[in-house]
C-alpha cells in the first residue's frame, strides 16, 4: 500500500514538473515573437528626424527624390515642411521649427540674415533656377520699344540679380560702385527708358500680359506651368545664386545636416535633375 503510494506521489510530481516546463516554453516562446515583432518599430526609432523647409517646388521635389530613394541607406527621416513665402524658412530655423532650409542662394541668405539677425550658413551649392528675361509681346532683345514696361523682382537681391541681367545684355548700365545689391536708384543709364515695376515674385509672372518684359527665375515659371521659352536666361556663371542646403552657425557640423548636405549633392540626384527639368534647372555639382 505504501509503496502504491509512493509511486502515485512521484508520477504526480513529475507530471507537475512537466507541465510547469511546457508553460515556461509558451513563455519564452510568447516573448520571442514580441520582440520579433517589436524589432522594426527599434529600426524606424533609430532614424534621425532632420526638418527641412522649403519654399519653391523645385526644393521640394529634390527632398522627395532624396528622400524616397538616399536617405534611408543614411538613417535618415527628412521630414519636409512647406512654407507659402521665403521669409518664413527663415523665420522657422531662427524659432527652431526646423533644422534647415532648402530654397535661397548666398546673396538672399545673406540679405536675410542682416534682416533676422541672424547667423546663417551654407553647405554645398545644389542647383541653379536661372534668371530669364521672358516676353509675350516680343521675339527679341533688339525689338524692345521706348518706355516698355519691364517687371522685376521687388526684394533687394533678386532686384540686384534682375538688374544685373539687364546690365550684361546691355539694355541698362549700372553705376560700377553700385555695392553688393544694386538698386533702381543705381542705373546710370537706360537708352529705351524702360519703366520699372518692382513686384514681389509670383506677381511677377501674373504680370506678364501687362509688361512688355519680365525678369523671372525658371523656378517660377516651372511652378507657374508656364510654357513661355526666356528670350535670354543665366548660365552656370552665375554659380553665386545657385540655392544650398542652410542651416544656422554651429550647427553646419551636426551629423545629421552633414548627411543630408552628402545626399544633396550625390551624383544620383544631379542626374534626377537632369533627367526631370531638361536644362530648366542647373546641377552646379
Amino acid at each position: 500500500m505504501k509503496r502504491r503510494f509512493l509511486i502515485m506521489a512521484v508520477s504526480s510530481f513529475a507530471a507537475s514538473m512537466i507541465v510547469s516546463a511546457c508553460n515556461n516554453d509558451r513563455g519564452t516562446s510568447s516573448n520571442n515573437t514580441a520582440n520579433t515583432t517589436a524589432s522594426p518599430v527599434t529600426v524606424n526609432q533609430q532614424k534621425e528626424v532632420v526638418k527641412v523647409g522649403v519654399w519653391a517646388v523645385i526644393s521640394e521635389d529634390i527632398l522627395k527624390y532624396v528622400k524616397d530613394n538616399l536617405a534611408s541607406n543614411e538613417g535618415l527621416d527628412i521630414q519636409i515642411v512647406k512654407f507659402n513665402d521665403w521669409i518664413q524658412p527663415n523665420a522657422a530655423l531662427k524659432d527652431g521649427e526646423i533644422d534647415a532650409n532648402y530654397f535661397q542662394h548666398i546673396p538672399f541668405m545673406k540679405n536675410a540674415a542682416k534682416q533676422l539677425n541672424l547667423n546663417l550658413v551654407m553647405l554645398n551649392p545644389g542647383f541653379l533656377t536661372p534668371l530669364g528675361i521672358y516676353s509675350q509681346k516680343i521675339k527679341s532683345l533688339n525689338d524692345i520699344p521706348a518706355k516698355a514696361k519691364i517687371a522685376i523682382y521687388k526684394d533687394r537681391s533678386n532686384g540686384d540679380r534682375s538688374l544685373r541681367l539687364l546690365a550684361d545684355q546691355g539694355i541698362i548700365k549700372l553705376k560700377t560702385n553700385a555695392g553688393e545689391l544694386a538698386t533702381v536708384q543705381d542705373i546710370v543709364a537706360n537708352p529705351k527708358n524702360l519703366q520699372f515695376q518692382e513686384l514681389e515674385g509670383p506677381a511677377i509672372v501674373r504680370s506678364l500680359p501687362d509688361v512688355d518684359l519680365a525678369v523671372f527665375s525658371a523656378g517660377l515659371r516651372l511652378q507657374a506651368g508656364l510654357k513661355l521659352q526666356p528670350l535670354v536666361q543665366e548660365t552656370l556663371a552665375q554659380k553665386r545664386y545657385a540655392v544650398g542646403l542652410v542651416t544656422l552657425q554651429n550647427q553646419e557640423n551636426d551629423p545629421k545636416i552633414q548627411k543630408l548636405n552628402k545626399l544633396l549633392v550625390d551624383s544620383r540626384v544631379k542626374d534626377f535633375i537632369n533627367q526631370k527639368y531638361q536644362g530648366a534647372v542647373l546641377a552646379v555639382f
